[in-house]
């Protein structure tokens, strides 16, 4: 599963702070803490008809991202909210849009990794691409990697980061082995996530997904969990072993960026009888559903 480029990208419009560029002539200093250690806080969100689901929810886990790397300074939510209807005016976005929203500690006075170096305030980025959800309908294929999930101890997991060199070791690992992602342990041996999604399991008409000790709170997992909740589906969050997923009737990856994926095989292993499944099509339709009436409207 390789992106590909989007013709309609080619002139975005992106938001430094505060500053509309063309994608050709944007920019950070060498000095900004994401350039000189991955100091930043991140979130993706998405477009619907104007909307921005689960906005608030993403505001809050950058919002206490920012505060656990004990940021000086975070722009308001209005600000933000702001900033991202400007850019979507920019370049015209109504639908089908992803959003990239970066924070970082902002520009140092010298390079160096100590956090008082930066003395002028975060840097905002906000860059909006037309861009569908990027996973094949068709089903995923996964490989289990052998690069753990850090546990809280050594880095709590609620910290949505922007040092991501666990997940890209671990997707490099995937792409040589011709899979589309790869499965992530974490070091007890349990299903943490994968490279870039959650994780979920379909057995015998109930769901299961792993608890989040060594993964962030997903915005769009906890949305599933609710829609199973209002469709009084069985929905357990527990350790799950590799044997309980080779096991599953169904298993399904969720994300902003890709939204519900279906998984088809597993380390060599077919998963069910190797087709997207009733239950992952089911809550599909529901969470459509959702997007299509809930958000906060910005354009």
């Amino acid at each position: 599963m390789l992106q590909q480029f989007n013709e309609k990208n080619r002139d975005l419009i992106v938001n430094i702070n505060g500053q509309l560029i063309h994608r050709d002539k944007a920019g950070i200093s060498p000095f900004d803490s994401a350039v000189q250690g991955g100091d930043a806080v991140w979130e993706g969100l998405r477009l619907y008809h104007g909307r921005i689901f689960k906005l608030h929810e993403h505001l809050d886990r950058l919002h206490q991202s920012a505060a656990a790397l004990s940021f000086t300074e975070v722009p308001p939510r209005e600000k933000i909210i702001e900033e991202i209807k400007r850019t979507l005016v920019a370049n015209e976005m109504q639908d089908g849009v992803h959003i990239r929203l970066t924070l970082t500690r902002g520009v140092k006075i010298t390079s160096g990794m100590d956090p008082r170096l930066n003395q002028s305030g975060p840097t905002l980025i906000i860059l909006a691409e037309h861009k569908a959800p990027v996973y094949a309908k068709t089903g995923l294929t996964l490989i289990t990697s052998g690069i753990r999930r850090p546990s809280p101890e050594i880095l709590d997991c609620k910290i949505h980061h922007a040092n991501l060199l666990n997940s890209i070791l671990a997707k490099i690992e995937a792409n040589n082995a011709g899979a589309d992602d790869a499965l992530m342990l974490d070091t007890r041996g349990f299903v943490a996530e994968t490279n870039a999604t959650h994780v979920f399991i379909v057995r015998q008409e109930d769901l299961a997904t792993s608890r989040v000790l060594a993964c962030p709170e997903g915005i769009t997992r906890a949305a599933v969990i609710e829609i199973c909740a209002e469709a009084k589906i069985r929905c357990i969050e527990t350790d799950l072993s590799p044997v309980d997923v080779y096991g599953a009737d169904e298993m399904f990856c969720t994300g902003t960026m890709g939204e519900l994926a279906g998984v088809i095989k597993v380390d060599n292993r077919v998963i069910g009888d190797g087709n997207i499944g009733p239950m992952t099509k089911r809550l599909s339709e529901l969470y459509a559903q959702r997007t299509a009436t809930e958000g906060v409207q910005v354009v």
